[in-house]
């Protein structure tokens, strides 16, 4: 057996507004399918939990009362029916439809803080569990189920008495993806969508590095597996989660490995791994909805952290749709995937309703710039992203130094060993060590290099999408290489810290012989960075980071197959290498 390795399970993906496994087992209570009962009126301790909410997000007080029919039963085209929760206002102001499709059920606090808030500032709610969850029909089958259900769904919905053919769609992670599904063929009642941390090509967050997405995904199936048992059972298995998948993660073959974990609730989990070396398979054309991003027509609100998950593919989601003269929308907070709903609450509240009240409602006016990100403790306002910058790089030289100035010559060289991988320490990950996190035990390893520059004699500010050119070659063709761009200080001890900015994993060319050298230019996340006057910029380099992306066997056998692991020595080649930073006057 291989060394086991620490996996943090992922909590919910977070739909609309989730919580991790935990606080989701305590407080959300699956229900068996029902038949619609009369509309509910929300008694006097919810109307005061909405005060309360309301202040705590800065929301205007409520406009109307409501009520909420459990339970409906929406029909899709092959007779299986979703279970739906209608939260309806009761007053004069109604200002259209929002629809929010979620796998995570549909209790607090969904219900509360997309249900019951936006009923009582005038908006019908529609909270739909998707697919095989919740008390809904069908087999539940992750992101590939989702197209025909939204569209069957907005089908009903144009029936019913209280559509008034004004239609907005909300939600994160997940509950994101279903909008990009359904805005492959946009309904001609869309009006206005917010979309939160989520991906419009699922394929690409699992393998788009060429290595799958270990960590998060793992931790992902298992939590959704298991989010729907009944009782104390529940809340016993999302407290030892992390202990039972750090049991398994460090074993191969894969898919194999994590059945303990996963006890064959999970089916999706092999079919992936399984599908894992092809991109042009046809299995992953319903995991992909980059048609929306040139089908939609409508204002678009897309939310970002400059630690979530899924940034590149927010990013890219503006690019297009500027690109295309659409009236799109962009926020990128400091925040990782979970903190997006909680640390971010207060801004994505009140911007969600702003948007609504002016694309759906008509009843306000545009109050911000297209942009607004976070830097240095700030929000920013831009007309754009990324701002204008002018490229400055920096290159690798010996004596791990980065100079401004290319090196003659010379090389770095390091080993890495698969049966003891290099660890992932913070980045863009689901939960746990996600975000800016302290780097130096990392990178004391043998298997990882640096290279520092000296004090910057005045501030840089960072914006945009930094790269690396490498210049390296390894003895093994089958290899990977992390690049990361770290942040130095030094604390009051006088001793260094080295906090992670942005990074990048690629897996190289298996066809590039041995030896030779690879050319690469390798795309770090986007950020707004500032590096104070003082401090140091790291590149750092090594061969993984694990278990964030699964480790590269060294064999070039199949991914859902592989057992044998391999060493290989990469060596970065100074002259031909160098990180490039959009540098930015804000």
């Amino acid at each position: 057996m291989l060394r086991t390795y620490g996996l943090h399970a992922a909590g919910t993906i977070i739909g609309g507004v989730d919580t991790v496994a935990v606080a989701s087992a305590a407080m959300s209570v699956p229900r068996p399918p029902v038949a619609p009962v009369a509309p509910e009126i929300p008694g006097r301790r919810a109307r005061l939990l909405d005060t309360v909410l309301a202040k705590l997000l800065r929301q205007p007080a409520a406009r109307t009362g409501h009520v909420v029919e459990r339970g409906v039963r929406v029909p899709m085209r092959d007779g299986v029916t979703l279970n739906t929760d209608h939260y309806a206002p009761t007053g004069a102001t109604r200002n259209g439809t929002i629809l929010v499709r979620t796998p995570y059920g549909r209790g607090f606090p969904s219900g509360v803080l997309q249900g019951g808030m936006l009923a009582a500032r005038g908006y019908h709610v529609l909270l739909q569990s998707v697919r095989g969850t919740f008390g809904s029909g069908g087999t539940f089958r992750p992101m590939a189920q989702e197209t025909d259900d939204a569209r069957d769904t907005v089908a009903w919905l144009r029936d019913q008495p209280w559509f008034d053919g004004r239609l907005g769609t909300l939600g994160a992670s997940y509950v994101g993806w279903t909008q990009w599904t359904l805005l492959q063929d946009p309904p001609p009642e869309l009006r206005a969508s917010v979309v939160q941390v989520a991906p419009h090509d699922f394929r690409r967050a699992v393998f788009g590095s060429g290595a799958f997405t270990l960590n998060d995904f793992l931790g992902w199936s298992a939590t959704v597996a298991g989010q729907e048992a009944q009782g104390p059972g529940r809340i016993v298995d999302a407290l030892t989660a992390g202990r039972r998948a750090a049991a398994v993660v460090g074993d191969l073959p894969l898919p194999d490995a994590a059945e303990p974990l996963l006890r064959g609730r999970a089916p999706w989990y092999r079919e992936w791994l399984e599908h894992a070396d092809d991109d042009s398979d046809p299995f992953w054309e319903p995991y992909r909805a980059g048609a929306a991003l040139q089908r939609v027509e409508t204002p678009v609100l897309l939310t970002g952290g400059w630690s979530d998950i899924f940034l590149d593919q927010t990013v890219e989601q503006y690019a297009a749709l500027r690109g295309r003269g659409m009236d799109v929308a962009l926020t990128i907070g400091d925040w990782t995937h979970m903190d997006t709903q909680f640390k971010g609450a207060r801004t994505l509240s009140a911007e969600t309703l702003a948007w609504f009240d002016e694309h759906l409602a008509g009843t306000a006016a545009r109050s911000r710039q297209p942009v607004r990100v976070q830097h240095a403790g700030t929000w920013r306002e831009l007309p754009e992203w990324p701002p204008p910058s002018v490229d400055t790089a920096f290159h690798p030289a010996a004596g791990a130094r980065l100079e401004a100035e290319p090196a003659a010559g010379g090389a770095t060289s390091f080993r890495y060993d698969p049966t003891d991988p290099t660890p992932a320490v913070g980045g863009r990950v689901m939960t746990g060590s996600a975000g800016r996190r302290e780097n130096s035990e990392l990178e004391a390893r043998p298997d990882v290099v640096t290279f520092t520059s000296a004090p910057l004699p005045a501030a840089v500010d960072v914006a945009g999408t930094p790269r690396v050119e490498l210049a390296l070659s390894v003895d093994n063709p089958h290899a990977d290489v992390f690049v990361r761009l770290c942040d130095v200080t030094v604390d009051r001890r006088g001793r260094d810290r080295s906090h992670n900015v942005t990074d990048g994993f690629l897996r190289l060319d298996a066809s590039v012989p041995a030896g030779e050298t690879h050319r690469r230019t390798v795309d770090l996340d986007p950020c707004a960075h500032r590096f104070e006057a003082g401090s140091r910029i790291r590149l750092q380099v090594s061969g993984g980071a694990f278990p964030r992306f699964a480790r590269n066997p060294g064999t070039g056998t199949p991914t859902a197959t592989a057992t044998e692991l391999v060493p290989s020595r990469r060596t970065v080649q100074h002259r031909g290498s160098r990180v490039v930073l959009p540098v930015v006057q804000f």
